[in-house]
């Protein structure tokens, strides 16, 4: 059994990494709504605007020190009165599937999201992803909604499912 270290994801160490994953997800699956592999240079906006953020990047690298899963959150919306409330994405490398690790990955960021004041983390999951819709239904989120035909991949329209966990933070939320 291979172990796996959590770790803080770095553009300097982890980019190409995530690319990979990112990549991988785009050209064979409905993990992300995108067409084309992501370029090399859109590493560096998307770290900045995490870092800007104070948005955590986890990672789980195996005792060779490769990546084999990583997730991240940000804002939900853009507007001010969802400021408690963040998106998140889990990726598994796909040699590393089936094992758990994105449990891990999704558990470190709700671990990551309480100290933030995060109130709720919501994740846009494609309805037919059954593998990841159950992973959250495990860690307790639950079903809020689905939005029918709002995605076109492979030939065939895409349903949005969301699932949303609650979380006891902040403790005084405030207007403004």
């Amino acid at each position: 059994m291979t172990s796996h270290t959590l770790v803080h994801c770095t553009h300097a160490r982890h980019a190409d990494a995530i690319l990979d994953i990112f990549n991988e997800a785009i050209v064979t699956s409905t993990a992300l709504y995108d067409y084309e592999p992501r370029p090399q240079a859109s590493m560096e906006a998307w770290f900045a605007a995490k870092e800007k953020g104070h948005f955590p990047v986890i990672g789980l690298e195996d005792e060779h020190g490769a990546l084999a899963a990583v997730g991240s959150f940000g804002p939900f919306r853009a507007w001010p009165a969802y400021k408690y409330s963040v998106e998140h994405s889990v990726y598994v490398h796909k040699d590393h599937r089936g094992r758990g690790l994105g449990m891990q990955v999704l558990r470190g960021l709700t671990e990551a999201a309480r100290p933030r004041n995060v109130h709720a983390m919501i994740g846009g999951i494609d309805a037919r992803n059954a593998v990841s819709i159950a992973l959250h239904e495990r860690l307790g989120f639950r079903h809020v909604g689905t939005l029918p035909q709002v995605g076109f991949k492979f030939g065939r329209w895409l349903d949005l499912a969301f699932y949303q966990l609650l979380l006891d933070t902040p403790l005084a939320p405030v207007d403004g």
